[in-house]
């Protein structure tokens, strides 16, 4: 296995070095996404709370669509990495869960959205 592992290495390492230098700090950037915002269910998240002040969990899935499973994995996700904030109270008898972005979620939101927007103008500019 670790001499497949190598030889698939070797071979990247390859086609990196036969490649254009601005394909490689492209391709470079690239990797270095927020892999944890880039997920499209989670940027939604990260976006509607970014010009809401908060969110209720039903306020969210009903604007994303989303399955009450789906949102609330990629929402634990984001609770988990301290992007979103969850507090959970009762309405009467009902249970509501809010969600507000955190200044950690908003500033990596803005690096991912800076990142972003590098990656464009350097694709434009080719």
């Amino acid at each position: 296995m670790a001499a497949k592992l190598g030889a698939f290495r070797e071979a990247r390492e390859e086609k990196t070095k036969r490649t254009l230098p601005g394909a490689r700090q492209q391709e470079s950037a690239a990797v270095n996404l927020d892999r944890l915002i880039h997920e499209r269910t989670r940027l939604a998240i990260i976006s509607a709370l970014a010009v809401n002040t908060s969110l209720t969990f039903s306020e969210l899935k009903e604007l994303l669509g989303a399955s009450d499973g789906n949102l609330s994995v990629h929402a634990r996700k984001l609770e988990d990495a301290g992007y979103v904030s969850c507090s959970k109270s009762f309405a009467g008898r009902m249970p509501k869960t809010e969600y507000r972005l955190t200044p950690s979620g908003r500033r990596a939101l803005e690096k991912y959205l800076n990142h972003m927007e590098a990656l464009i103008q350097a694709t434009r500019e080719r």
